[in-house]
């Protein structure tokens, strides 16, 4: 165990001791806790989420429930949850869209990411992994590259979700190529025109590409990172693959309105990490896409700010624009 590893067990060891006993000193939650999620039912966000809140539920004893309000790229959900009552009933988990990509693409937005939130804590980070179908001709990213060349405004690639489709623009721009991009509720809702031969790719969280490769549906070519992945061991890296620019990672995280109350946001922060080490929950994530990322409050306020500013450079680089 590392030693930050070892700080933050001491830490939340600590805060489970009956002298920091939060049973004594905060009564919350007495009721249902809802969990807004701005994508729909399958996305990688939802079923993430579904897993801890599920055990977040067992340690509170109280109905933990994941309200999903996909479309709008997350804009109207995340609008819901900076507008509840700051009480520590209403969460948000969202990803890097709502508060670091649509940033950069709208000018102005009806939520404010920093100063209408209380982060709580990071929940995952994923690469992207660039997908064709099983039986496709298709077999390395070079050959991907090399058809796009050959029939420049021919192909189509498919996003769900405004990071998905950040990276799908970056390896554009990477390989000098052009495709058009069709926009989809979720990832998931793409795979059949992926599938049916509408769309020729695919650049998705490795949580949702795992599945499709694992259940030899899809085919992987490359994976965002300068080395391999080890959610998905045999794709090439971007690297390895002849792109040493397509690099580009998302994330998931909690979020509260401004305002709820520190000793909730405590709570729930330590909760939230002993969920993500809980053995049976790591055991489903296992399947999922690797073990959660957890952080402090204070971590993930931090991290929250440079990501808006890191996604802006990528987003500024590759010239994207909504339609």
């Amino acid at each position: 165990m590392d030693r930050r590893a070892f700080t933050l067990s001491l830490a939340y060891g600590l805060a489970i001791s009956p002298r920091f006993s939060f049973s004594q000193e905060l009564p919350w939650p007495r009721s249902r806790v809802n969990v807004i999620v701005p994508f729909p039912a399958g996305a990688a966000t939802d079923i993430t989420g579904r897993v801890i809140a599920a055990k977040l539920s067992q340690i509170w004893a109280q109905p933990v429930t994941i309200d999903n309000r996909g479309g709008g790229n997350g804009i109207p959900a995340a609008e819901a949850a900076a507008r509840a009552k700051p009480d520590g009933y209403t969460l948000l988990l969202t990803s890097a869209m709502t508060h670091a990509v649509n940033p950069a693409l709208y000018p102005k937005l009806p939520y404010r990411p920093i100063e209408d939130f209380e982060p709580i804590s990071q929940f995952g980070k994923l690469s992207f992994v660039v997908l064709v179908r099983a039986d496709s001709p298709i077999k390395t990213l070079a050959e991907l590259t090399a058809l796009l060349k050959a029939e420049p405004d021919k192909h189509n690639f498919g996003a769900g979700s405004l990071p998905a489709r950040v990276a799908s623009e970056l390896y554009l721009q990477q390989a000098g190529v052009n495709a058009m991009g069709i926009g989809y509720k979720s990832n998931p809702q793409a795979f059949p025109d992926l599938l049916s031969g509408r769309l020729t790719f695919m650049t998705i969280d490795t949580t949702n590409g795992r599945l499709q490769i694992d259940g030899e549906k899809m085919r992987g070519l490359a994976v965002s990172l300068p080395v391999r992945d080890n959610l998905i061991p045999k794709i090439p890296s971007a690297i390895e693959a002849g792109l040493p620019g397509f690099q580009i990672t998302t994330w998931t995280g909690f979020y509260a309105p401004k305002g709820t109350p520190r000793d909730i946001v405590t709570k729930i922060n330590r909760d939230i990490f002993l969920a993500c080490n809980d053995p049976q929950v790591l055991k489903q994530f296992d399947g999922l896409g690797g073990p959660p990322t957890t952080s402090s409050p204070e971590e993930f306020a931090a991290f929250t700010a440079s990501e808006i500013d890191r996604w802006g450079k990528i987003i500024r680089k590759t010239n994207i624009k909504l339609d």
